[in-house]
């Protein structure tokens, strides 16, 4: 009986954690100019001219900015997208 209620919690917890969104940060870098990052937010990811330039002002000013949240594989793919663009980003686990 303890095994399959054990086995029931490992279960539980698993799935809370698949449910756990992910998110794409993209970093701020000495390289690329920031009208190049607001480029890309609108072209890739389609954001409006407004909200591009808000997180390109958040990756310049704070570091990074998280611009993409769901499911590990697309925010995998988002990320292989900025570093084909150039840009430095990285998948992780959203707070929850």
């Amino acid at each position: 009986m303890t095994s399959t209620l054990e086995q029931q919690a490992t279960e539980l917890r698993e799935r809370i954690a698949a449910e756990v969104p992910w998110r794409t940060v993209v970093w701020d870098d000495p390289v690329n100019l920031m009208s190049y990052v607001s480029y890309v937010f609108r072209t890739y990811f389609g954001y409006p001219r407004e909200k591009a330039e808000r997180l390109m002002l958040q990756v310049h000013t704070e570091g990074r900015a998280v611009v993409a949240t769901g499911n590990r594989e697309a925010m995998e793919r988002h990320v292989e997208a900025m570093h084909g663009y150039g840009l430095q980003a990285t998948v992780s686990r959203a707070e929850s």
